[in-house]
């Protein structure tokens, strides 16, 4: 099978071909954009599916970032995703940067229990604990610098995303801990080999913690010029 994997969470815009029956990448591209994925992802995937010597008919499944992430470019990616999944009649699965982060700290330091976490800004952190197999103990989910440092210091495990180092610096220096991959998204081959050893079910959908930051204003309304 052939998978197509694609990540727009954070300030890169990426895409990967991977063969999941040889279990290698056959191509990849990759752009650190900050802004502007829906302009570039359409590009970043034909670079990739070229590099791979494959076409769109060859995929067989699509696998994208669900996010915790950028908003825009978490919508952006999953509605590419669903896009494909539907034009071409494959399935398409989702993988949040969570469980991504935390297979890269398990890649890094063996099996270990893992908690991975994003700095979310307004003193939240978006984490979600895994253990040594890569299953969710606790789920994504919004929390505390100060909850993140008691789940730290209750347990051994490894730590993962932009948040770690923060956590870190709360549990202190009596306590060792394994720093894993401290960006805000996984590789992209990481992506797809996640996606190929999932079993696809619904369809992947934006996984949001919290509202978005920009909103619109209430109550403002132009004065009405009397005639």
């Amino acid at each position: 099978m052939i998978l197509l994997a694609i990540d727009c969470a954070a300030s890169l815009c990426a895409a990967s071909v991977y063969d999941a029956d040889a279990g290698r990448e056959l191509g990849r591209s990759v752009r650190d954009l900050g802004k502007g994925h829906a302009e570039h992802l359409m590009a970043v995937i034909d670079e990739a599916l070229t590099q791979a010597g494959k076409t769109y008919a060859d995929l067989g499944r699509i696998a994208v970032t669900t996010g915790p992430g950028s908003f825009t470019g978490v919508r952006v990616g999953v509605s590419a995703a669903r896009g494909f999944s539907l034009a071409l009649k494959i399935p398409a699965v989702g993988v949040t940067t969570l469980e991504a982060l935390a297979y890269e700290a398990r890649h890094a330091f063996g099996p270990v229990k893992v908690l991975a976490a994003l700095d979310a800004g307004r003193e939240e952190l978006h984490a979600a604990l895994y253990d040594a197999d890569g299953q969710a103990l606790c789920e994504p989910a919004v929390l505390s610098l100060a909850e993140a440092v008691e789940i730290a210091s209750s347990t051994p495990l490894a730590l993962a995303g932009t948040a770690a180092r923060l956590i870190a610096n709360g549990v202190g220096v009596d306590k060792a801990l394994q720093l894993g991959p401290l960006g805000a998204t996984a590789d992209i081959g990481t992506y797809a080999r996640l996606a190929a050893g999932k079993q696809p079910g619904e369809r992947p959908k934006p996984l949001y913690l919290r509202a978005p930051d920009a909103k619109p204003q209430a109550g403002f309304v132009l004065p009405r010029e009397e005639k």
